[in-house]
């Protein structure tokens, strides 16, 4: 048990609430994070480059109208040399390409333009339909490259021949932008730990109420029907411990409800047996009477007076039977404990009922228990008893020290056996199944004598108190012992008896 509700008390801890708010709250912030910082990387880096190639448009086409204007066309090598130049000194660290038709100048003779100004963006600058532009990677950096046709000042805006090319480097704002995204994503660690934090707090607000109510469940669970719990608020979860306190008050109602019928239902058997013997042993005396009488009484005169005595003493039985179960019921029942020999008291309560010759027994001579010899008495007199009555013989009766700190006494017949729904139910009081196969040949009932629990049940009034097996039953858990039932290997029921050397409750009166 221990192990198991640890198990389960592990596998509460690795997959509980708590657990799954903490990670709930961890995952919605990190998907926020990450969102909210390819959102802002997309935006930043998309402003910057917009701002970048405005203004390089912009830039380049105020230079070349103010320097277009001291060109004369067609340009020679030199002139176009000279005005890419130009154009350059008012752009800063930007490479400006000048062309006209195969004529070609750039304003850093070092410079590689070839791989950076694409024909694509050749061919719309070339269609004249205003500045164009293209950002292109070149040996793993990024760059813009602006282009423009340059036209005549007259009224038709005709193109010249002439266009023009500017490279900007754009690494710097790559670099701006990859620092920002730097930034962003150090700032997810302090989000992602706060969100940790707050679902930490969040968990606690939610799972303690929820810790409450799981504890005073277990204690009502666990038979303590006054378990409550608090009340405070007005959300789902007072709601809930309401609930639960309002079914706890129906609970505790209903069994103290139970526990008071059960009372007086013990109080009137205890009473009504109590009340029974004063008559009954009236009616026993007459019986007695009778029955001595028998012989000199008419056949049917004779046959009444026997079936009245022993109709009166099976009612003394069961009224005696239901005195000592009234008693186990109350708690009254105590032990007076004592070692004893254990093969002596068998002997002995085969010998009282005048069995020894009808049982075989096998006894271990050397066994002796801390017991009541009485209550064993009636333990061995009831399993003797029911195996004479419903088994078939041979009846074996077995004790037996298998060793540790308990001995076994078993029971053994070779009788039709006994059906599993009847082996469930075979300590119930009063149970009877298949009276059809029951033979009344055992001589003790009740308390001194066996006559239920066997092949063919009876536990009617006709066949005995039907009580017997019960209180049987419950002599054997006083002791701290138990008594099973089987099936034998060559048919039959078996009984078994365990007890402990030992038990280790107090001594007392029986």
């Amino acid at each position: 048990m221990k192990r198991g509700a640890v198990r389960r008390g592990s596998r509460r801890f690795v997959g509980g609430l708590r657990v799954r708010l903490v990670v709930t709250f961890v995952l919605v912030a990190l998907v926020s994070a990450v969102t909210a910082t390819a959102l802002a990387y997309r935006d930043a880096r998309t402003a910057v480059l917009q701002r970048t190639q405005n203004t390089a448009v912009d830039d380049l086409r105020e230079r070349v109208a103010a320097v277009a204007a001291g060109l004369d066309l067609p340009p020679d090598q030199r002139s176009l040399s000279r005005f890419a130049a130009k154009v350059s000194e008012g752009l800063g660290a930007r490479i400006v390409v000048a062309r006209h038709q195969d004529l070609s100048a750039v304003s850093d003779a070092y410079a590689d333009t070839e791989g950076r100004i694409t024909a694509e963006l050749r061919a719309a600058v070339r269609a004249g339909d205003g500045a164009r532009f293209q950002r292109v990677q070149w040996r793993g950096d990024p760059y813009l490259v602006v282009g423009t046709p340059v036209t005549y000042a007259d009224g038709d805006r005709r193109t010249s021949g002439l266009e023009v090319f500017m490279i900007t480097d754009l690494r710097a704002e790559r670099d701006d932008t990859a620092a920002l995204l730097d930034s962003v994503r150090t700032g997810t660690v302090p989000v992602v730990v706060l969100a940790a934090l707050l679902a930490l707090l969040a968990a606690g607000t939610v799972l303690r109420p929820v810790r409450k109510l799981g504890r005073a469940t277990r204690g009502l669970a666990a038979g303590d029907l006054g378990s409550r719990v608090a009340v405070r608020g007005y959300d789902e979860l007072s709601d809930l411990a309401r609930t639960f306190n309002e079914t706890a008050d129906a609970l505790q109602a209903s069994d103290a409800e139970l526990r008071a019928q059960e009372a007086k239902a013990r109080r009137f058997v205890a009473d009504v047996s109590h009340e029974l013997r004063t008559p009954l042993a009236a009616m026993t005396m007459v019986a007695t009477v009778l029955e001595e009488d028998a012989d000199q009484l008419p056949p049917d005169a004779a046959h009444a007076a026997r079936t009245v005595g022993a109709e009166t003493a099976r009612l003394s039985r069961l009224v005696e039977d239901l005195m000592e179960i009234s008693r186990f019921d109350a708690g009254a029942a105590r032990l007076n404990a004592a070692p004893t020999d254990l093969a002596d008291t068998v002997r002995a309560s085969l010998a009282l009922r005048g069995w020894t010759d009808r049982v075989t027994v096998e006894l271990r001579e050397d066994v002796r228990a801390v017991v009541d010899r009485r209550r064993v008495d009636v333990i061995v007199a009831n399993l003797v008893g029911n195996a004479l009555r419903h088994g078939a013989p041979p009846v074996t009766v077995t004790l037996a020290a298998p060793g540790g700190d308990r001995v076994t006494l078993e029971v053994a017949d070779h009788g039709p056996g006994l059906a599993p729904e009847a082996r469930e139910r075979v300590f119930d009081r009063f149970y009877k199944a298949d009276t059809a196969r029951t033979r009344d040949t055992a001589g003790e009932s009740g308390r001194g004598g066996g006559e239920d629990g066997g092949q063919g049940i009876d536990q009617g009034v006709g066949q005995g108190s039907g009580l017997g097996m019960a209180i049987a039953w419950e002599n054997a858990r006083l002791h701290g012992g138990t008594i099973e039932v089987g099936q034998g290997r060559q048919g039959g029921a078996v009984f078994t008896l365990r007890l402990p050397l030992r038990h280790p409750g107090e001594e007392g009166d029986g």
